[in-house]
């Protein structure tokens, strides 16, 4: 029996490599991407890092594992946040 790794893809999440960053690499996401399905992603990917990108596929910025981790603890924490709103909130 051969061992095989099995990937799980969210629908409607699109991943991409970043190529057109020097030093930017990862798995590249859109920022209106809720923070939970990030954190997903990340466990899934076994990366400890995304880079954001808008809807021009143009990219924004980058949230790590930790900084989702310490706002995910948070009481202000809500299943609705969006990374975008973590690019601009408190934690930036």
């Amino acid at each position: 029996m051969t061992p095989t790794q099995t990937t799980h893809h969210a629908v409607g999440t699109r991943v991409t490599a970043v190529r057109d960053e020097p030093g930017a690499f990862g798995p590249r996401v859109r920022d209106d991407m809720t923070v939970e399905v990030a954190l997903s992603l990340m466990a899934g990917a076994r990366v400890d890092h995304l880079v954001l990108c808008d809807g021009d596929d143009q990219s924004t910025g980058l949230v790590t594992l930790a900084r989702l981790a310490v706002l995910s603890g948070s009481p202000a924490y809500t299943d609705r946040i969006r990374l975008r709103d973590v690019l601009g909130g408190p934690l930036a």
